[in-house]
């Protein structure tokens, strides 16, 4: 598994200004020069479906905005990235409904870092989990081995990157928490975006600081996880399922 805590490690990804692989696949480094994750801190969501409607998508819109992946799939909606999507569920036994967004769960026990033979695919010491494009050879086994469906695979050459969100033909990509803007000290854009509807339905922050205000709503409100029978320990929690 690919540590980025480690000191060398991080200077070499920070210090890529760009990295071309092969014509048309150009990547840039993931993170500035200094950024590191905080050990110690869990950074998670927790996301109140009770207050999530069907007809919203403004986080999934936010983040195609933010990171790049809403540009045009060249008449291939089946190869269209999936960062994070709207899905309506229903229980079947007592027929209630709800809507949620799902995106990577950021489990502590990542089966897509277990299954990359490269270690492109890595959590850092903060819990947010990764793909690093630079050594990504696009086998996908991530893919298959993700249970909630949660990652991507780039068919058609990138244009138009975001600053701090590298993209590259022939890799695998997936929510990335927004990580830059979370080492920048700023939420993620989907946290943002819902607050700005006013329903304010995603909260973010440490499930480690037990006063954080997210710990203290968990312990409250006891959220379920998704496929909490596979024991992944994931970073998102769902509030009203």
């Amino acid at each position: 598994m690919t540590d980025v805590s480690n000191p060398s490690r991080r200077s070499l990804l920070a210090g890529l200004a760009t990295l071309t692989l092969a014509p048309g696949i150009v990547l840039m480094a993931p993170q500035p020069a200094g950024a590191a994750a905080t050990a110690g801190k869990r950074w998670g969501l927790l996301i109140d479906t009770t207050k999530c409607s069907s007809g919203c998508d403004a986080c999934v819109q936010a983040c195609g905005a933010e990171h790049g992946w809403s540009d045009p799939t060249h008449g291939r909606p089946d190869q269209a990235p999936k960062w994070v999507r709207k899905v309506d569920v229903k229980d079947p036994a007592s027929g209630k409904t709800a809507s949620l967004p799902v995106m990577c769960q950021h489990c502590a026990k990542p089966p897509c870092v277990d299954v990359c033979p490269t270690g492109a695919s890595f959590k850092r010491s903060d819990g947010i989990v990764l793909v690093d494009r630079h050594i990504c050879i696009g086998c996908r086994y991530c893919m298959m081995a993700c249970p909630f469906k949660a990652r991507s695979f780039v068919h058609e050459e990138v244009a138009n990157q975001r600053p701090g969100t590298p993209r590259g033909n022939g890799t695998v990509e997936g929510c990335t928490l927004c990580v830059t803007r979370v080492d920048a000290g700023k939420l993620p854009v989907c946290v943002d975006a819902c607050a700005g509807t006013g329903k304010g339905a995603i909260l973010f922050g440490d499930l480690n600081d037990p006063n954080s205000v997210i710990s203290r709503r968990v312990r409250e409100v006891a959220p379920a996880r998704l496929r909490a029978d596979l024991r992944l320990d994931t970073g998102v929690h769902y509030q009203g399922l």
